[in-house]
């Protein structure tokens, strides 16, 4: 497995006729995030749960932290946490009450689980609520203990399916913070979303999935830069300026050039260097662009490229009985 914490392999798994999973595979290094991305119903969930060992594979083969998921689960349940897309806590409970409990399902003494959870409670802003039951709870409050939940027993790998779903942009940002932290301190996250800013901001690198199959796996710098060229759009002082600029630098930018009005748009490999180049040889011959605007490409372009989706439309492809 060599420095690998989460290695997959060939995995499939079918529900019935409906095809999840048909050959998907990964490796995620030690104390790195890792994105797991897709429409609804890519198979998302379905991998995650397999890795948890909540569902088992129908083939394929996967390890965490050295544990095979389906012929030593038990060891792999305690390499792992896991914050499911729902609330996997009581509602009759207190915040302080779930957490605790979870600790001691986790085997974790009943001192130690919480002064633990205390800790966790403070961590995600929840202290003033430790006494309350978690039916009292706002939706993104109950996410917050749910992700909180997943952490109670320091798992060197956690498996954060969707979990910023609920919250508002406030908590969302507490949240990231908290992931880069686990990761500094050398744990190693699973993250599935569909916020494509949130893989952008967290994963080291990420694996696009759809109709059950890895579509792509790589940075998001690379993954980006699939879509072959960075946009520079220079606005001139006229049409005639326009069609002239487009004349002389022509050459610099190759990739789908066109004039627009009095705008000259240029689909550019290195973007850094045509820009310069651009700008040198407009002003040898006296022209000076009104405005200017560089856009590079986004990982949603990345991620409607691959599969013919944009990130929240829910897809139409194969579908898990949950939904991932």
């Amino acid at each position: 497995m060599g420095d690998a914490a989460i290695m997959v392999e060939g995995l499939r798994k079918n529900y019935g006729e409906v095809v999840a999973l048909q050959g998907v595979d990964f490796e995620v290094p030690v104390g790195t995030i890792f994105g797991l991305l897709g429409p609804n119903g890519a198979g998302k969930t379905t991998t995650v749960r397999i890795l948890s060992t909540i569902i088992r594979a129908d083939g394929g083969h996967a390890e965490v932290m050295g544990h095979d998921v389906s012929a030593d689960p038990v060891g792999a349940r305690f390499q792992i946490g896991l914050a499911g897309q729902s609330a996997s806590v009581d509602a009759n409970l207190t915040g302080l009450e779930n957490l605790v409990l979870v600790g001691m399902l986790a085997q974790i003494p009943k001192r130690l689980a919480r002064s633990r959870a205390n800790e966790l409670l403070e961590r995600f802003f929840l202290s003033d609520a430790a006494g309350r039951p978690l039916r009292t709870y706002s939706g993104g409050m109950r996410r917050r203990l749910d992700v909180a939940a997943a952490l109670i027993a320091r798992p060197p790998v956690l498996f954060l399916d969707e979990p910023t779903t609920g919250l508002d942009i406030q908590s969302r940002t507490e949240l990231w913070e908290v992931i880069r932290e686990l990761v500094r301190d050398g744990s190693t996250v699973l993250l599935t979303t569909q916020y494509l800013e949130e893989a952008d901001r967290l994963a080291g690198r990420i694996a696009v999935i759809d109709k059950g199959t890895v579509v792509a796996n790589d940075t998001t710098t690379a993954l980006k830069a699939r879509l072959g060229s960075t946009t520079i759009e220079l606005e001139m002082g006229s049409e005639e300026e326009a069609i002239r600029s487009d004349a002389l630098v022509g050459h610099v930018c190759t990739l789908a050039n066109e004039v627009e009005g009095k705008t000259v748009r240029m689909g550019c490999v290195q973007g850094p260097q045509a820009l310069i180049e651009t700008l040198r040889v407009l002003g040898e011959n006296g022209l000076e662009p009104v405005n200017l605007e560089v856009r590079e490409p986004t990982l949603d372009e990345v991620f409607l490229a691959l599969t013919g989706e944009h990130p929240l439309d829910g897809g139409s492809g194969p579908a898990s009985k949950d939904g991932g």
